[in-house]
């Protein structure tokens, strides 16, 4: 066997550049992927809105986005490359999106999430999102009903407890591995 050279994972601000690789996530976890454009006028104009992508090495294999309403921070997308899921990529994006909510004022924070996507449900409950109300048929392709979640005061001894802890045990992990390569002339 071979030892893989270590990557290192990097969580930074999104740019134009990173569109392509957003976009093909995006197809592949989302049954109405956003388009392009609609993420070029987000980082374009949207004063409000914050996205991230996580690198590992030089390749883009997450994003997440935020609006930042008054003392809310809402966050909008939120997704990993398949072949990177499972290796906790997901939680660390989310601590940086909570930590830049903080840091920009927010008080709180939303989202909604489909009725059916149970992991993304527990990843949410594991970071002190609630169950706050229902959406009646909030996705337009098969019209799902959309759980909204929410968190108690970002600032709370509670909340604070639960999101150093959870860093911290993040921290102490190492870098994901790069999922294995299929040997030349592999079947898909």
């Amino acid at each position: 066997m071979v030892a893989r050279p270590p990557v290192r994972l990097a969580i930074e601000p999104m740019t134009f550049d990173d569109l392509p690789a957003v976009q093909e996530i995006e197809r592949v976890s989302f049954t109405t992927p956003w388009p392009t454009h609609a993420y070029q006028a987000e980082l374009e104009t949207n004063k409000l809105a914050r996205y991230l992508v996580v690198r590992v090495g030089r390749e883009v294999v997450a994003y997440a986005g935020i609006w930042l309403l008054v003392d809310e921070a809402h966050i909008t997308t939120f997704a990993v490359a398949p072949a990177w899921r499972r290796q906790r990529i997901a939680e660390r994006l989310l601590v940086v999106a909570l930590d830049l909510s903080m840091a920009r004022g927010a008080r709180e924070a939303t989202l909604e999430v489909r009725l059916s996507n149970l992991p993304a449900r527990r990843l949410y409950e594991k970071y002190g999102f609630r169950p706050v109300g229902i959406r009646p048929r909030y996705y337009s392709d098969d019209h799902e009903d959309a759980l909204i979640m929410t968190t108690e005061p970002l600032a709370s001894p509670g909340m604070r407890a639960r999101l150093t802890a959870l860093g911290a045990e993040l921290a102490a992990l190492p870098d994901p591995e790069p999922p294995e390569a299929p040997l030349p002339g592999a079947a898909r």
